[in-house]
């Protein structure tokens, strides 16, 4: 087995976004960098206003950064025009909502809504490719249902079976889950994993909840424009044996180990509840002790 990392599918160095109206300027992204491998199914965490949706929107070509790189599949988006990036939005990417009504068409039934993009980019096989893309979904008995006849569950299903529909290398998720319940919330992730195995498609899902760490292969958490954390996702011996052609050792614990994020000048950002537990504010003494990288208030603070 190769010792190898996967090639990253996504890559965005140094990222800034500057946000200007009037005399006001909003910086939402502070020289953000990640990495994202062919085929990861991952989620960004991060309060509102920490730069996450601006995120997605960059790599999802809807917004173009005020300085950095995006690197996606080898292509530079700084450098698309504006119809290459169409094209790019139209082939390359699939979006999902957290309001479906950008992503449906109401009128339509689930089928006519997922053959919508393919009829669009005037691809063949639409009908076959639609019923494939709802039996993926748990919705293969729904796909002559209007919208109106569906759940709200369901209907982020039937969102997600139209961003796949024209076989996107990325599937881009922004809050797919903040309108439904907690369970139905497990099950739709459940449906982007399911996708990600299926079509090796790499999948970016932004949203405030932390309980996302419980479905995906990694958690990077943004704080302040930056990356700050990562939490990375073990597979299980149950999980190696399944994929070798055991059985599966029935439902266990996912566990998942965080990871502090050192960017490319040095900067650390420490969790805001380590600095509380040390009381500390606005500056810390930093000491190298048997190996470790120490912490500790400044002299005569406490």
């Amino acid at each position: 087995m190769s010792d190898e990392a996967p090639a990253a599918m996504i890559l965005c160095e140094n990222l800034v976004k500057i946000y200007k109206s009037a005399d006001i300027e909003v910086v939402a992204l502070q020289g953000l960098d990640i990495a994202i491998p062919r085929g990861e199914l991952m989620g960004i965490i991060g309060n509102s206003g920490s730069g996450k949706s601006t995120l997605l929107n960059i790599i999802g070509g809807l917004d173009r950064p005020s300085a950095g790189k995006v690197l996606v599949d080898g292509r530079d988006l700084l450098r698309l025009s504006d119809r290459d990036l169409v094209a790019y939005r139209r082939n390359t990417v699939g979006f999902v909502w957290q309001n479906n009504a950008r992503n449906l068409i109401p009128y339509l039934t689930a089928q006519e809504n997922v053959e919508m993009p393919m009829l669009v980019s005037r691809a063949s096989g639409r009908k076959a490719r639609a019923r494939e893309l709802l039996e993926l979904v748990g919705l293969g008995h729904r796909a002559s249902g209007r919208l109106t006849e569906l759940s709200g569950g369901e209907q982020q299903r039937v969102a997600i079976a139209i961003a796949l529909a024209n076989r996107p290398a990325i599937l881009l998720a922004d809050e797919p889950t903040g309108e439904v319940d907690s369970h139905t919330a497990m099950l739709l992730l459940d449906v982007f994993r399911q996708a990600s195995r299926a079509y090796g498609v790499t999948v970016v899902i932004v949203t405030h909840d932390a309980r996302i760490s419980r479905k995906v292969d990694r958690v990077v958490a943004i704080r302040d424009g930056r990356t700050s954390s990562e939490m990375v996702r073990r597979r299980s011996y149950s999980e190696e044996l399944a994929e070798m052609g055991g059985e599966k050792l029935g439902e266990e614990e996912v566990a998942h180990e965080e990871l502090a994020v050192v960017d490319r000048t040095g900067r650390l950002q420490v969790p805001r509840e380590y600095l509380d537990a040390l009381g500390v504010k606005g500056q810390v003494k930093v000491e190298l002790e048997n190996g470790r990288i120490v912490l500790l208030p400044p002299e005569g603070k406490k």
